[in-house]
């Protein structure tokens, strides 16, 4: 009778296959918990479950997250699964026939001396076979010295007492691996530039009440706390108090967010946690006055009022910058944005000046408002007749004869152009005061075949310098709808600002934003390439180079593109 037999109960059932290489060739010399995950594993692949994730796993094994992922990366040593991506984690099952997927059969000879001082130093616990094979494997493959490899343990119990889980020492231990200290040298180093800043981290710990030792991971974002983002201690305590951060976790993300906001000083990061309500309170007015629904406040404080804010502007100040973009049709932060950078770019950033600024722009609407009622219009004013009318002042023209200029135009199929072609003849004509106009002028409304094929060009060109800027507009908004080049976008437009001051005030800070930039448009470029996006395509591609498409040179005389157009369509 054969050794196994089994019900016919049993043969009616559902199975999940098994190679049987696994079987005689890894199960024997596996740890019996990662033989629990990979057969889980299987029957997971073959069960169609594709919603389980590393969680589900471990609380059907009574495993911790960690522990199945640890022994997925012991799997993985032994050529049976494959780990494919960390985030969101995903496992790929290997053909058990690996050449070089047997156990690595270790001499324990050759580590009797090594195997005694490890079971000296962990003495609350007997330390099991699969475990020394786990240290064998690190000494083999990662290049260990003996030695070496005993600090980090000792290292470790000292940290976590003397019954410390083994993974925890090889996750230390592949740390120091990662950076090629593997030498008993190399890690008395580390271990001593480790011991510098324990005591920091110590008064740190107490002070935000974090009830553990420092380690080696609490050293290396302590290190970028304090080298690379330039916090003093006394700061880090600060951050600590105010964001009660009571984890490693929540004060490196506090941190981060200081950093990102600029705030390095005690006194800063006070006023700072202290203005956070306020500037919460702000942006849902600036939301408010925008006509924005904001579903989460979050994105909208950190990447446009913070910024703002850090620019020097204050909350009264922004309220009145969203109520002018509302009115003038900019309902939205990235169009305040792009209007409180051009501001700040100008420097204008006092509550005064900026009040100043807007009560001009309010006038120059009024002004043109006034205009296009003297044209006959009763339109809305578009940016057209904004930049009509900085060109006409740009041509020494007083507002009294720019005024003059629209009644001309009355009646005309296209009166502001006609004012251009107005303009425009009475600058050759050199005339610049009301007085002089009937009296000098060439120009004569009663007969004006001429001027009114100068208001068709103007029309023309028109037509052609929008649509040139319509579809540039149209490309970048493409490019920056997409998620990674829209946030390079805004980077760089942040650091263009802060260029501008820093060439002013600071070379040496001009030369790494300079730096930065460069990368930031190298990654930009490299996104649109991906994208399929012509950059180019974001700088209106104008019919003539020497106007724009405006029709007319910066000297106010007619472009040879217009005194072409009109010769042709005489």
């Amino acid at each position: 009778m054969a050794l196994i037999s089994v019900s016919d109960e049993l043969k009616k059932n559902s199975f999940t296959s098994i190679e049987n290489k696994f079987i005689t060739k890894y199960m024997p010399h596996l740890d019996p918990n990662s033989v629990k995950v990979y057969l889980f594993s299987l029957y997971i692949f073959q069960n169609g479950l594709n919603s389980y994730t590393v969680q589900d796993i471990a609380q059907n094994l009574s495993l911790t997250e960690e522990e199945v992922i640890n022994y997925y990366e012991y799997l993985e040593e032994l050529e049976l699964v494959a780990i494919i991506s960390r985030s969101p984690f995903e496992v790929k099952i290997l053909e058990a026939e690996n050449l070089s997927g047997a156990p690595k059969k270790f001499k324990p000879e050759k580590y009797a001396d090594f195997t005694k001082n490890v079971q000296n130093v962990i003495k609350g616990r007997m330390i099991s076979p699969h475990e020394f094979r786990e240290y064998f494997f690190l000494l083999e493959e990662y290049g260990f010295e003996q030695n070496a490899l005993i600090m980090i343990i000792n290292y470790c119990v000292n940290l976590r007492g003397d019954k410390i889980n083994y993974q925890y020492i090889k996750k230390v231990a592949k740390s120091f691996a990662d950076e090629k200290v593997t030498t008993v040298k190399r890690v008395d180093e580390k271990l001593s530039a480790f011991t510098s800043s324990t005591p920091s981290l110590i008064k740190i710990f107490a002070s935000a009440g974090i009830n553990r030792k420092p380690d080696i991971d609490d050293d290396k974002l302590y290190k970028k706390w304090a080298h690379e983002f330039q916090f003093e201690d006394e700061a880090i305590i600060c951050c600590a108090k105010h964001f009660k951060a009571k984890t490693v976790e929540k004060l490196d993300d506090a941190l981060c967010e200081l950093y990102k906001n600029k705030k390095f000083d005690v006194k800063e990061i006070e006023d700072y946690c202290k203005n956070k309500n306020s500037v919460y309170t702000a942006t849902l007015e600036i939301a408010r006055a925008l006509g924005v629904y904001m579903q989460n406040s979050a994105p909208y404080i950190e990447n446009y009022v913070n910024v703002w804010y850090n620019y020097g502007y204050s909350f009264l100040c922004l309220k009145s910058v969203a109520n002018y973009c509302f009115k003038h049709n900019m309902k939205s932060f990235e169009d305040m944005n792009e209007f409180v950078c051009g501001l700040y770019k100008d420097g204008i950033v006092t509550d005064q000046s900026v009040g100043e600024y807007i009560g001009k722009l309010d006038a120059d609407d009024r002004f043109i408002k006034e205009i296009l009622t003297a044209c006959g219009l009763t339109r809305k004013i578009i940016n057209w007749d904004r930049e009509s009318l900085a060109r006409w002042r740009s041509w020494n023209f007083s507002d009294a004869m720019i005024l003059e200029a629209a009644k001309f135009s009355l009646g005309k199929s296209n009166p502001v152009a006609y004012i251009n072609g107005v303009l425009s003849g009475w600058k050759s004509d050199g005339i610049f005061e009301v007085e002089k106009i009937t009296k000098q002028s060439s120009f004569k409304p009663a007969t004006t075949d001429t001027r009114a094929e100068r208001a068709a060009a103007e029309a023309h060109f028109f037509e052609l310098r929008h649509a040139a800027e319509d579809r540039a507009e149209q490309a970048l908004r493409t490019a920056t709808s997409d998620e990674i080049y829209g946030d390079i976008h805004r980077q760089l437009n942040e650091l263009a600002i802060e260029l501008a001051f820093a060439e002013i005030k600071d070379a040496a800070k001009a030369e790494e934003l300079n730096v930065k930039i460069a990368k930031l448009e190298a990654d930009g470029d490299k996104r649109l390439n991906e994208l399929g996006i012509d950059k180019d395509d974001f700088t209106p591609r104008y019919s003539c180079k020497k106007c724009n498409d405006t029709g007319y040179g910066k000297d106010g005389k007619p472009c040879e593109c217009m005194i072409k157009f009109l010769a042709e369509n005489n």
